[in-house]
């Protein structure tokens, strides 16, 4: 690939939203860890990122089931960045541990691993460019049951390691760095006694130089079990 080529297709995929503005594990949506319920569940969420993680606009969904202390997710995800003339799709998934809290105990505290995958291509059909970005977000998630005659409150916070692994590929090596940054996340459940819930999520990955890319989200969920 020629130099003015693969500098254009570069630029296409930082349209994209690729080139950084991935801040968070599916694209366009924050790293949930607010805590193990029992039973199997499903959400959908719609996420906002700033400028600086390519604004836009994201569009998810999420399926989760919980056996006593542990949890699994599985989320797809799929974002329009601004300047980019296609969507782009990402998926992942989260193992949960609870350490900490029980049916009694209000306030519990959750281990949280987990992993996701996006990839956009640029250029010509001839000469193209692929960047494959893995999200291996690990940390622990905070929250706190607040109970209600109507419905619950359960706000939650969870800071965590970022680990971010970029192959690009073209017709020469492939090129691979691997970042690790701070990241944190929050939000706030309502949860109602018919399973429904509202939420809404915040986001902010510390990538150092004043980059700090963020996304709010909000979107409904439905629990069957406790």
């Amino acid at each position: 690939m020629t130099r003015p080529t693969r500098l254009l297709a570069l630029l296409l995929v930082a349209a994209a939203g690729n080139a950084g503005g991935l801040l968070a594990q599916v694209a366009g949506l924050p790293v949930r860890n607010a805590g193990v319920g029992t039973g199997f569940g499903i959400a959908a969420d719609v996420g906002f990122p700033s400028a600086s993680a390519g604004k836009g606009t994201a569009f998810g969904g999420t399926g989760s089931v919980g056996f006593g202390p542990l949890g699994f997710t599985a989320s797809v995800a799929t974002w329009d960045p601004d300047g980019s003339a296609e969507r782009l799709t990402s998926v992942g998934a989260t193992g949960n541990v609870k350490i900490i809290g029980g049916p009694l105990i209000p306030l519990s505290v959750t281990l949280q691993a987990g992993a996701g995958y996006n990839k956009v291509t640029a250029g010509s059909a001839l000469e193209q460019t692929t960047t494959q970005r893995l999200h291996l977000p690990v940390g622990v998630g905070i929250a706190l049951t607040i109970p209600n005659p109507v419905f619950s409150i359960k706000p939650w916070v969870a800071p965590r390691l970022h680990v971010l692994r970029t192959t690009i590929e073209s017709d020469t090596p492939a090129e691979t760095h691997t970042d690790a940054d701070f990241g944190i996340s929050g939000g706030i459940d309502l949860g109602f006694l018919n399973g429904l819930t509202i939420r809404a999520m915040y986001d902010r990955v510390f990538r150092g130089e004043g980059n700090a890319p963020s996304v709010l989200s909000v979107g409904l969920g439905f629990k069957v079990g406790s």
